[in-house]
């Protein structure tokens, strides 16, 4: 089965409240995040189980990333189905057609959805653990077939050429192709670093794509609590 020509699907409600609908084939299948299945047919065979290779792995994960990666495997028996996948931020969803020779780099957190032969290289160490402590851990992507991600509010895509560079703020990073090169540094100097808002960034170098998020979940935390700090801080004495 050729996943790249014959996947039908449908991305519902963008940018902002994105759905994935895919229509399965009898007999085919689509892995998907623990957790992202909305609405399927009811002749829908689901299994679940981990992309690591062990249980400690997955609960090392669990500990490292705040996230196990537990999917599921959803097979159309008999006749034609659908399902519908979502994630939890509110944004885009976006599809990446992976090749043999055009894998990529993305955010564990941005996964949703993948076909067969997608391999989701969970352990790989080619990324800085954590990013420091951030809390951003990255999969290596590769085999041959269709990839879905999340992003947090829109995705804004920069295709750079040989040589080309471009500067990402690690929380709006979600995905880069494996024929970029990249350097994790520190925003500025110590100062920039600590004041500027910014943390760390990714240095990234072309030729290949660069996938960014508009918005900084970190960001948007930080502003939530700003509006219910006093109401915590209230109801505590």
């Amino acid at each position: 089965m050729d996943d790249v020509i014959n996947l039908e699907y449908e991305i519902k409600y963008r940018p902002s409240y994105s759905l994935l609908e895919i229509r399965l084939e009898p007999n085919e299948t689509i892995t998907g995040e623990s957790g992202a299945m909305t609405y399927m047919s009811p002749n829908i065979q689901v299994k679940t189980r981990m992309r690591e290779k062990s249980f400690l792995g997955s609960l090392g994960l669990t500990f490292l990333g705040r996230q196990s990666f537990f999917v599921n495997d959803y097979v159309a028996q008999d006749t034609e189905g659908k399902i519908g996948l979502v994630s939890a931020p509110l944004g885009d969803i976006e599809r990446i057609e992976i090749r043999p020779d055009r894998g990529f780099i993305i955010q564990k957190s941005a996964y949703i959805s993948s076909t067969e032969k997608v391999d989701l290289d969970v352990k790989w160490q080619g990324f800085t653990k954590g990013l420091f402590g951030q809390g951003l851990f990255m999969i290596k992507v590769s085999g041959d077939g269709e990839l879905f991600i999340n992003t947090f509010g829109a995705l804004d895509i920069h295709n750079l050429s040989a040589g080309e560079t471009l500067i990402v703020d690690n929380f709006h990073l979600v995905a880069f192709s494996d024929t970029c090169s990249y350097k994790v540094m520190k925003f500025g100097g110590l100062k920039e670093t600590i004041l500027g808002g910014e943390g760390l960034v990714t240095e990234i170098r072309g030729p290949g794509d660069v996938f960014i998020q508009t918005k900084n979940l970190r960001e948007f935390v930080e502003w939530l609590w700003t509006l219910l700090e006093p109401r915590v801080r209230s109801r505590a004495r």
